[in-house]
């Protein structure tokens, strides 16, 4: 899926817990080389790289990975990948996300009742997400995100915090194309754009108030990670998450 010249969206489908299953990193491409936001499930990174050069480019272009969140479907294939890809490839992160993607702190929805949750699958799968989740890949983070940071000189994408789903879940905006890339700060359900999904996110009503700070930007296109795209009229998607966002109130 291709929603501009500069923005590859890798549609990955794969299966999950025994169930099919698809999501949607975001490849973003400049002179400087190739930016991939969002990494998959634990034991996609081929499937991952092989939709890459599907649409024409190399690992070897890689120069950047950014982590909207630590969770296992963003960072499962992430060390995979940076052994695949040229040394000094940048991995960037929120600081409240970083902690987890390293290794230093488990994962923020690995808890004791989440494990006991996976007893209602069947084996194999039971145990092996069990051990997924309690010994989650990790990778080295070299740069930490901040709110409103623009990601490269040439000033095409901008970092925007969106906590609530996580801690630390940000957002980007790609001003040329005028695209939201919103992790999981929404999603896209029978191509209607939705908020976030309340059980799976720590903070239910943080994840719909920070939305509003979508609200001043000039949004004709959202990437949703669970959803794929979704495209309007700026007015029109702005009135779409104010509403989502609204709902913080009710």
């Amino acid at each position: 899926m291709k929603i501009t010249p500069e923005l590859k969206v890798l549609e990955i489908t794969a299966e999950v817990l025994g169930e099919s299953n698809t999501i949607y990193p975001v490849l973003a491409v400049s002179k400087e080389g190739l930016t991939l936001i969002d990494c998959g499930y634990p034991g996609q990174d081929k499937l991952l790289l092989g939709t890459l050069r599907s649409k024409g480019y190399s690992v070897s272009e890689l120069r950047r990975i950014v982590i909207t969140h630590h969770d296992i479907d963003h960072i499962g294939g992430l060390p995979s990948i940076l052994a695949s890809a040229p040394e000094g490839v940048e991995v960037c992160a929120p600081k409240w996300e970083r902690p987890h993607i390293e290794g230093e702190k488990p994962l923020a929805k690995a808890t004791p009742e989440a494990i006991a949750q996976l007893d209602l699958f069947p084996e194999p799968h039971r145990s092996s997400i069990k051990r997924v989740l309690e010994h989650p890949p990790s990778a080295p983070v070299n740069r930490i995100l901040e709110h409103g940071e623009e990601l490269s000189d040439e000033g095409d994408l901008m970092v925007l915090d969106t906590p609530g789903h996580t801690a630390g879940h940000i957002s980007l905006y790609h001003r040329p194309s005028r695209t939201l890339i919103a992790g999981d700060a929404l999603t896209v359900t029978n191509g209607k754009l939705c908020g976030p999904i309340s059980n799976q996110s720590l903070d239910p009503v943080l994840a719909l108030r920070s939305l509003h700070v979508l609200l001043p930007l000039a949004i004709e296109q959202v990437v949703c990670y669970h959803g794929g795209a979704f495209r309007a009229d700026a007015s029109s998607i702005r009135e779409a998450i104010a509403a989502i966002a609204a709902g913080d109130a009710r």
